[in-house]
């Protein structure tokens, strides 16, 4: 089972969170049948997506996350609720490219240079966005970079996905740190130490760490304290009726052309790639219904 746990360690002046998102991650694979290094970039924004949906306090609160980059994976986005549901695709899932000098999936090559954007729909008027420029494309870093200049919390995150030889997922997973505003000095410098003799997050989740044992290797004499925990998941709530609401938006002149062709229709849900098929028959009541909306 994939899940978030949550925590604060030195008295209050952190907070952590840490996730296996495994499943999750394999789910994302299947839907989209992703290349390993596809794989790889999706399956560490939908683990960051994941913990930082479960940051958000409202029951209907949404966060989407977006990388536009100009790398070969054609971006990726990641949308995630407070629930521990998480969905998403990335735009090329073919994508493949040689090994980055280390010998390791190269991330940072297929996304390449662009931005990262947040988008939290909290219930307001207007959701709340914010925007970085990449600074290395691994997703981790750029994720600690939009926390510390949008959100002015200075934070670690670690995030890792390691494949088996048959290209499945054998470990992913991952953690964010935050330093809250009143952290005293010693507990930064802590924990700076800290994050910085961690070697790798996919070393530390393929010697069998779990969410609780990653804080506490992370946070290590900080007394960290679990105060949730929450399941999370690959969850699509698409639906044949959301499928139909996007067809309508077409616009009649889309729709008649479609009718007249007299073939059914297949449409397939970004987010978790499942088809939904229109007959003629549905593509005319469809039609119908702008009709009637239209008079």
């Amino acid at each position: 089972m994939d899940y978030i746990v949550r925590a604060m360690a030195a008295g209050g002046q952190i907070r952590a969170f840490a996730a296996v998102t495994k499943e999750t991650v394999e789910t994302a694979r299947k839907n989209h049948n992703t290349s390993p290094v596809a794989t790889a970039a999706l399956g560490r924004l939908l683990t960051g997506g994941a913990m930082m949906g479960v940051m958000m306090k409202g029951d209907k609160d949404l966060l989407t996350l977006r990388i536009q980059g100009d790398g070969p994976i054609q971006g990726i986005t990641v949308t995630a609720d407070a629930h521990g549901n998480v969905k998403g695709y990335v735009g090329n899932p073919n994508v493949l490219i040689p090994a980055n000098a280390k010998g390791k999936l190269d991330v940072s090559g297929a996304v390449g240079h662009g931005f990262l954007q947040v988008i939290m729909d909290m219930g307001l008027k207007e959701p709340y966005n914010g925007q970085v420029m990449l600074q290395t494309g691994e997703i981790a870093e750029d994720l600690t970079y939009y926390f510390a200049t949008s959100q002015q919390a200075p934070s670690a995150v670690g995030l890792g996905v390691l494949m088996e030889h048959d290209n499945t997922v054998r470990r992913a997973g991952g953690f964010i740190v935050q330093l809250m505003p009143f952290a005293e000095e010693e507990t930064i410098a802590r924990l700076e130490r800290q994050v910085a003799g961690i070697s790798s997050v996919t070393t530390l989740l393929d010697q069998g760490h779990t969410p609780e044992t990653l804080l506490e290797k992370v946070l290590e004499g900080m007394e960290p304290e679990i105060s949730e925990k929450t399941e999370t998941r690959f969850y699509c709530n698409c639906s044949k009726a959301r499928v139909s609401r996007a067809l309508i938006s077409v616009g009649r002149k889309d729709l008649r052309e479609m009718i007249e062709d007299g073939r059914e229709v297949e449409m397939n849900c970004h987010f978790c790639s499942t088809k939904y098929m229109f007959s003629v028959e549905e593509l005319k009541e469809l039609y119908r219904t702008i009709g009637e909306k239209d008079d």
